[in-house]
């Protein structure tokens, strides 16, 4: 991302610099047009479609399972527009964490222009890291996820989702369509715009895939896992930009990101491979979600592990160039030695040989005083 530069002048009226200087403004009133649309009877059942999540089913309570109503949700094309909805508030989220935080930092500490993009990267990303690595292991604790690993692929499909996971993907899947228009509105560099709009449809492709799959107990798990090394990742960078004597982060994600590559890949195997493998219905149906056949189980395996290996290799590439960089320094350092003592040495003999010419009286002035007398 590049430096965004504010200047005094007032630029025209949804001219480029005008969109971007006040996107977080614009976009806010487009959020409260659908928040007062709640307001009247009218607009009201419009506007509930981008606020509230949509397709809720109600199962009545049994004397055996529990004594209150269960309210559970599924997808359809209305998640659509609360997606967009959220994607807005996403946008107004990013403002005002770059304005009142992450600016004020830069302002303080005097970054370079690479490290400056870097560094709001970073701030925002770390901050959506932990809210989503806090959010989802409140939902795997209090759904048994982690106690219980059988629950990943038992009972599927999981056509039916409690209200705390389907906003969960919800948000997931705002958040990252809301990384389109901020590649406009932060100026990204073009050399740097495939980068991130790989990244960006990555994330989108592997959510959206176990959200329509019906494989959101997988997912969750994983999105965790992954969430967490990629926070530890960014606030080591923070760290780093503010001390580049910091180095430990760098050192403990390491070590956290093979493992978490290994993790995912030995969940990934044991669902598809073995829970999912055995299960007695493995047919096609659209009507009950059931998308558990030999060709869908290998496709999305198959994503899976060639997601692992291009971060692998990201990581390999990463690593290579910390070392190169390290390994480096010292020969740097080195040579700088090596030349100023062979300048001193110089000097020094220089100075040896004007001593002894002087010393031999050719030409010394104390010499010829010596001799007039």
């Amino acid at each position: 991302m590049a430096i965004r530069k504010k200047s005094n002048k007032n630029p025209p009226v949804l001219s480029h610099e005008f969109i971007v200087q006040n996107h977080a403004d614009i976009v806010s009133c487009m959020a409260m047009i659908f928040l007062l649309g709640l307001m009247f009877e009218i607009t009201a059942k419009a506007a509930v479609i981008f606020v509230t999540l949509q397709y809720n089913v109600t199962i009545p309570a049994t004397e055996e399972q529990s004594a209150e109503t269960i309210s559970l949700y599924h997808y359809g094309i209305k998640d659509l527009a609360t997606i967009f909805f959220y994607m807005l508030v996403a946008i107004i989220i990013h403002a005002i964490i770059q304005e009142y935080v992450l600016d004020k930092i830069n302002r303080k500490m005097h970054f370079s222009k690479t490290k400056h993009s870097k560094f709001n990267e970073s701030g925002q990303l770390s901050a959506f890291y932990l809210f989503s690595c806090v959010w989802g292991t409140s939902i795997l604790v209090s759904e048994n996820y982690i106690s219980d690993p059988t629950s990943l692929w038992r009972d599927y499909p999981h056509t039916l989702i409690p209200f705390q996971m389907k906003f969960f993907y919800i948000l997931q899947l705002a958040y990252w369509f809301h990384a389109f228009p901020e590649l406009y509105f932060q100026k990204t560099k073009k050399e740097d715009i495939f980068r991130q709009i790989v990244y960006i449809g990555l994330y989108l492709f592997h959510i959206a895939g176990a959200y329509l799959l019906n494989l959101t107990h997988l997912g969750l798990v994983l999105l965790v896992l992954h969430y967490f090394v990629e926070f530890l990742f960014h606030i080591s960078r923070l760290f780093y930009f503010s001390d580049e004597r910091y180095q430990k982060g760098f050192s403990l994600w390491a070590v956290l990101f093979v493992l978490g590559r290994l993790l995912t890949l030995i969940l990934s195997v044991l669902t598809f491979g073995f829970g999912l493998a055995r299960a007695e219905d493995q047919q096609l149906n659209f009507s009950t979600g059931n998308f558990n056949i030999l060709a869908v189980r290998i496709s999305v395996l198959a994503s899976i592990c060639m997601a692992q290996a291009f971060m692998m290799w990201k990581f390999i590439n990463f690593q290579l160039r910390r070392w190169r960089e390290h390994s480096s320094q010292p020969q740097s350092v080195k040579k700088k030695f090596v030349t100023a003592k062979g300048k001193t040495s110089r000097k020094e003999r220089e100075n040896g040989i004007n001593g002894t010419v002087t010393s031999n009286g050719a030409d010394s002035p104390r010499s010829r005083k010596d001799k007039s007398s």
